[in-house]
């Protein structure tokens, strides 16, 4: 879930009059990832910190929530996530939670998530969370292990080109104390909040396809066979897959009864992504290309194309 945050000096009952927690919450409704970020805002802006800054009792405003005694270690991420034009991809995150002898974090109302976020902590380009709070069970009297998702929607517009690469991954806590943002009654400052960043790092990349076409078939031996074939990859913001051009491939080939690839030659896909080369036919066997990935873009082989030789 992508939620731009926005920081403006408002105040921290104004900046949360959009609410509409804790059912949704208790439900573990989508709100949470929506709600969470909202509240991250109230919390930097009343501040008077950019978002992202680390929100502790030094900074907290008379008007925002209190920092919470809480902080968090362990995180564990995947060291990639591959994302397509369309379907959500979900992430999982585990990381460690310590917490201060005043915070109650069995209450029904405390939540916790993890979250990504691309550039700075104090000024990033885009920030993703989780649909649903964290899952967190008891590991001693001030420890509790969660596990939480990143959930990430590329057809309804979560991520851009540009946000391909390296991301950041930080964890947030809330514990809201009976206090309903919803009602007239409201007291931001009841609301304890902590959050911390640069607690690990993921590569969110562009979903990559690879074809391969071996012709003619069956060729005799010793002709030329001609290995056609396109690299693409996902575009977020048309939700299409795209050639990537200029990019190495290597050619291989796999012998008939073999498990083994073995490389035949380098070449570099066109401007529009395509893939076009030949090679001579020795034996039977199975063609290749080979993609070994970028930073914004994961390795891809496609599948191999038989070739009957006679």
């Amino acid at each position: 879930m992508r939620i731009r945050v926005t920081v403006a000096a408002v105040s921290g009952a104004l900046a949360l009059s959009a609410f509409a927690m804790p059912a949704a919450h208790a439900a573990g409704g989508p709100s949470f990832g929506a709600d969470a970020t909202k509240l991250f805002s109230a919390a930097h802006s009343t501040s008077g910190k950019t978002a992202y800054t680390a929100y502790t009792a030094a900074t907290a405003a008379d008007d925002a929530p209190y920092a919470m005694d809480v902080t968090f270690s362990n995180l564990k991420i995947a060291k990639a996530v591959k994302v397509g034009t369309s379907a959500h991809v979900a992430t999982s995150v585990t990381y460690t939670l310590t917490h201060g002898a005043d915070v109650d974090i069995t209450a029904a109302d405390f939540f916790s998530g993890a979250f990504i976020y691309k550039g700075s902590y104090d000024n990033p380009a885009n920030f993703l969370i989780g649909d649903d709070p964290a899952k967190c069970t008891v590991a001693s009297a001030t420890t509790a292990s969660c596990k939480a998702n990143i959930d990430i929607y590329p057809g309804d517009g979560d991520l851009f080109n540009s946000d391909a690469g390296l991301w950041h991954a930080g964890a947030l806590a809330i514990a809201y104390n009976g206090q309903d943002p919803a009602s007239s009654g409201f007291d931001i400052t009841k609301v304890g909040f902590a959050d911390q960043g640069a607690l690990g790092s993921t590569q969110v990349q562009r979903l990559s396809r690879l074809t391969v076409n071996a012709a003619p078939e069956p060729v005799k031996k010793g002709k030329t066979i001609t290995v056609t074939g396109k690299l693409s990859r996902a575009n977020w913001e048309d939700n299409e897959y795209h050639g990537y051009a200029g990019q190495s491939v290597k050619l291989q080939f796999r012998k008939k009864g073999t498990s083994t690839y073995t490389n035949v030659k380098g070449i570099k896909t066109s401007s529009t992504g395509t893939l076009k080369t030949t090679t001579k036919a020795t034996v039977d066997g199975y063609y290749r290309f080979s993609f070994a990935g970028t930073s914004t873009t994961p390795a891809v082989n496609a599948t191999g194309d038989y070739v009957d030789v006679k």
